[in-house]
């Protein structure tokens, strides 16, 4: 059996995670956990609220958990931007001698925020709507950038094809 690889994602709202994401799941067959279309689907309207946060990552967690124990592998789709989580989400592998690969999305802020908030509903990857501004200043201020000794993945959000990604992952394509 092959060992479980467990994929963390971060990176700017509209940097490309769920789109990278997307072709991880296509390139390994990996659960795509995507907390985007989860908390769309628990909450309607969400408030991105302490507790509807709270509810939505247990619920996520759980779900990752499940699927590493069973010995598949996770593209787990959310702004993994706090050490604390990657870390959380780590142990959690660790738990089941999963792999972590953690996968960092840069794109330029101005790109980034064009994307997460400009028409966002001709975009499939954009389920939650435009994002304010101030939303979107608040969450790239919290990023907590990987460390060295996290080892992230690198990737060019303006680069993202699935060849590039194979590449950068090396998977074969």
């Amino acid at each position: 059996m092959q060992r479980a690889t467990l994929y963390l994602m971060v990176g700017y709202p509209g940097s490309g995670k769920t789109t990278t994401s997307r072709i991880i799941r296509d390139l390994t067959g990996a659960q795509h956990i995507w907390a985007d279309h989860v908390r769309k689907a628990m909450f309607g309207t969400p408030t991105h609220s302490h507790e509807e946060s709270r509810q939505l990552y247990d619920r996520l967690n759980k779900e990752a958990d499940q699927l590493i124990a069973e010995g598949k592998s996770v593209v787990y789709d959310t702004n993994f931007n706090f050490y604390k989580d990657r870390q959380l989400m780590r142990d959690m592998a660790q738990r089941y001698d999963a792999e972590v690969k953690l996968v960092w999305v840069q794109t330029p802020k101005e790109v980034a925020f064009e994307r997460a908030s400009i028409d966002t509903h001709k975009q499939a990857t954009r389920v939650l709507g435009d994002m304010p501004k101030e939303e979107f200043d608040r969450m790239i201020h919290n990023l907590e950038p990987p460390a060295p000794e996290e080892e992230p993945i690198v990737l060019d959000g303006t680069q993202i094809t699935p060849a590039y990604v194979a590449n950068k992952l090396g998977l074969s394509t």
